[in-house]
């Protein structure tokens, strides 16, 4: 990669000022999904809902408000290019950026009441669309955060599996 500031010499990605430009922008996969690099902890998933596009954005703000507030001893990280929520029971949630929606993955979806509408290949996994202009009803998805956060989560080994 190569830039070349005002009537100045070019610069490289060798240059340390460029490589952090670099990373500070993190790349859109397929449908606005932000790629971040995969970490424990709030910061990662900070970046992912930093990078996510246009009125996506305010989705996962509001998703991740939403969850902090309502589960006590929450855990946060990025895997797979997505933010996850969990618990010291494992993961019970995630949430992903494709063109039109934002999509919530419940990992036992199937056992909250009501389930959420969205059903998967999956049979325990159920999912919630939330598309440009919906309403998201936070006080439903703090309830389904609070039901998924309490049940047995998904628990992966070091190499990411269950």
């Amino acid at each position: 990669m190569t830039r070349r500031s005002r009537g100045g010499p070019r610069e490289t990605a060798a240059d340390p000022v460029v490589a952090a430009d670099a990373a500070a922008t993190p790349k859109l996969l397929a449908g606005g999904n932000p790629q971040i690099a995969k970490g424990d902890g709030a910061a990662p998933v900070a970046a992912y809902i930093a990078a996510m596009p246009g009125w996506k954005r305010e989705i996962g703000e509001r998703i991740d408000a939403v969850i902090v507030a309502g589960v006590p001893g929450l855990r946060k990280a990025v895997k797979w290019n997505s933010p996850f929520y969990g618990t010291d029971k494992g993961w019970f949630l995630s949430f992903h950026c494709f063109t039109s929606y934002v999509k919530v993955a419940f990992f036992r979806g199937a056992e909250l009441d009501p389930q959420p509408p969205g059903a998967s290949k999956q049979p325990d996994v159920r999912y919630l669309d939330i598309r440009e202009g919906d309403e998201l009803d936070a006080a439903q998805l703090a309830d389904w955060a609070r039901q998924a956060a309490s049940l047995p989560g998904w628990i992966m080994g070091d190499d990411g599996r269950r």
